[in-house]
């Protein structure tokens, strides 16, 4: 206890003593009054003012301590030391970020006008819920002729502003759905707009997050599997996000899986019943928020138990 104790002391500062309880400044809202709560029997914090909670201490360490102190704290909670910790919370090596160009044949549809020839492309994304606001935020736009012809266009903007990737969708039933440009996908998609302080929402597909964007920060995995060594794993671990895993129902064990790697490095992991919807996209959004409000806090019961369900 009093090793905790000087650990938490030394990332958040001096603290006062209330019953059973530890109470600090709050890094999340910093608020002028000592106001996190802090209960190391019961392993678990909550602001009473901003109302940030978890389940383990080790999070506030994790996010706001430095290297040395969450090797400590790992230490003393005997949490497992994962190969390539120091990679990821070490300061990433400088890399070139690979940019490639649109379709010349790209037209946006963020236009106020949009001419005939973009009617069909609209009528597409009107039926799946896409509205102007989604348009308006993703970049949307779509080509009429050229090798990505009568296909729906959604960029993804990396840190320097330009296009790292997009995905290409027919709006007219191609046979070949989708139709992406062979590049290099270790990306985190529209890293430029992503916000970190967020609760991060990982989904499959771009239209998966393009509905789950009014819920948090979506970021579309581009399949159903995310590395440990990717750049987007990396990415929230660093910045110590909340996540919420929505896959397809029918990817199960692939999301249990991420949810293992994520809470190995003390992410703070819900995983979202996408049950009954054959993909996020097709859930309304009210339900999609009910779902988030309702969504299961991970952890090693859960996590098995999950296991089990997807044999």
């Amino acid at each position: 206890m009093r090793e905790k104790l000087q650990i938490l002391k030394d990332v958040l500062g001096q603290y006062r003593i209330s019953n059973q309880e530890h109470l600090f400044f709050c890094p999340y809202c910093e608020h002028h009054k000592r106001k996190l709560s802090v209960n190391l029997e019961k392993n678990a914090y909550k602001c009473w003012v901003c109302d940030t909670r978890g389940l383990d201490v080790y999070q506030i360490i994790r996010r706001h301590g430095s290297f040395e102190e969450i090797r400590a704290w790992r230490v003393l909670t005997n949490k497992v030391e994962l190969t390539g910790l120091e990679n990821i919370f070490a300061e990433p090596e400088e890399e070139k970020e690979e940019e490639i160009p649109l379709p010349p044949e790209f037209k946006t549809l963020t236009d106020v006008d949009l001419p005939i020839a973009a009617r069909s492309a609209m009528n597409y994304l009107n039926k799946r819920g896409v509205t102007k606001s989604d348009i308006l935020r993703w970049k949307i736009g779509y080509c009429r002729d050229g090798e990505y012809r009568n296909r729906i266009i959604v960029p993804s903007f990396g840190m320097s502003g330009c296009a790292n990737f997009f995905v290409a969708r027919s709006y007219t039933g191609d046979w070949m759905r989708y139709k992406n440009p062979q590049v290099n996908r270790n990306i985190i998609f529209n890293e430029l707009y992503v916000d970190w302080s967020k609760d991060i929402i990982l989904v499959e597909g771009i239209f998966d997050a393009i509905r789950a964007y009014s819920i948090g920060t979506s970021i579309p995995l581009l399949g159903s599997t995310l590395r440990t060594e990717s750049k987007l794993f990396q990415g929230i671990v660093r910045h110590g996000s909340r996540v919420y895993l929505a896959l397809d129902s029918d990817a199960e064990r692939k999301s249990s899986s991420i949810a293992s790697n994520l809470m190995g490095y003390g992410v703070d992991t819900h995983t979202l019943d996408t049950r009954g919807y054959e993909d996020v996209a097709e859930m309304p959004r009210d339900v999609l928020q009910q779902r988030k409000e309702q969504a299961t806090v991970m952890n090693t019961n859960n996590y098995l138990l999950q296991r089990v369900r997807s044999l």
